[in-house]
């Protein structure tokens, strides 16, 4: 059986990268006592407003860390630099890219995890579409980015209509070159996520096929490099305590949030940064292994699909468990 080039060369990256990661374990380690280099997306809300506000800067101040903000164009890189020693903490990825990550070998400590947001994702067509239910999906060419949770609904959505990714013509698109390639008619349904979400529903004229409702929790999780989780456990209990408290305070002041954000996301408007954010929970937990039952799942299926080459335990993971003091 042949798997997805991008997962065998994800693979390659990861082992070729072992020797690496040793090499700046044992003489990183000295560094790490002062360091934290935190890898992020530009959709990485949370760890987006703690880096746009200074949060983390001044609380870690008084443990003489010195952070640096490296970013990422998806998740499936951030995870690999994780891996081989490159970054020590990453922003929050969906819920399909530990699975990815741990299917090529990678060695990773569960951080955290935001609620389920099922609604913060979706299979679009244009309004004028002839697509009008999932069935219609047959034969017909959908943007997908590969690996992001939005996957993962698209394999549940397909199995609800009683079909198979086989059934379907994947577009593996990073989101931007998605939203280009919808809007320029070159395909015929896209599957994506917040905040892109929202700006191609506000932007253009679309109808929404299915959202992960009943289809796909969508969790975003937040995951360190096991080495440094380790030897640095009250530097994850600050970053922790100050995720919970920033996701509060999105909720709660949702025009300020949209305001930060905007400039951040491409000038967006703020509107459609509020909508984006009023799809999503923000709400940081602690993760536990009866929490990563839908990984699972998750996993189960992209296996079945011939996208992963074996079956993988989905708990056979690293879990960072905070301090009883800390916030929960």
């Amino acid at each position: 059986m042949k798997y997805p080039k991008p997962f065998h060369s994800l693979r390659r990256r990861l082992l070729a990268g072992v020797a690496l990661a040793l090499a700046v374990s044992s003489a990183g380690l000295a560094q790490a006592e002062t360091q934290l280099r935190i890898g992020y997306q530009k959709s990485s809300t949370l760890i987006t407003l703690l880096k746009s506000q200074g949060t983390l800067e001044r609380r870690l101040a008084g443990q003489d860390v010195k952070i640096s903000w490296h970013e990422f164009a998806s998740g499936l890189p951030l995870l690999e630099a994780l891996n081989v020693g490159n970054v020590d903490l990453s922003a929050d990825v969906a819920d399909t890219v530990p699975v990815f990550a741990q299917a090529a070998g990678a060695r990773l400590t569960y951080f955290a995890q935001e609620t389920p947001s099922p609604a913060a994702q979706a299979i679009v067509v244009a309004a004028d579409s002839p697509l009008h239910g999932l069935a219609d999906l047959k034969g017909k060419k959908v943007a997908v980015t590969k690996a992001a949770g939005s996957h993962y609904l698209l394999i549940a959505a397909l199995a609800k209509a009683g079909l198979s990714f086989a059934d379907i013509q994947p577009a593996y698109l990073t989101p931007a070159d998605g939203r280009a390639a919808f809007e320029n008619g070159k395909v015929d349904a896209w599957v994506t996520w917040e905040p892109f979400l929202s700006g191609v529903q506000r932007q253009l004229k679309t109808r929404t096929l299915a959202d992960g409702r009943g289809l796909a929790s969508y969790r975003r999780y937040y995951l360190a490099s096991t080495p440094y989780a380790k030897a640095h456990p009250q530097i994850l209990a600050t970053v922790f305590d100050a995720l919970r408290e920033s996701g509060s305070w999105l909720k709660s002041h949702p025009q300020e949030a949209a305001t930060v954000l905007g400039p951040l996301w491409g000038n967006m408007d703020s509107a459609t940064v509020t909508q984006a954010n009023g799809k999503r929970s923000y709400e940081v937990h602690a993760v536990t292994p009866e929490s990563l039952a839908e990984q699972q799942k998750i996993a189960d299926a992209f296996q079945a699909e011939g996208l992963l080459p074996e079956k993988i335990d989905a708990r056979d993971v690293e879990i960072w468990k905070p301090q009883k003091n800390a916030g929960r």
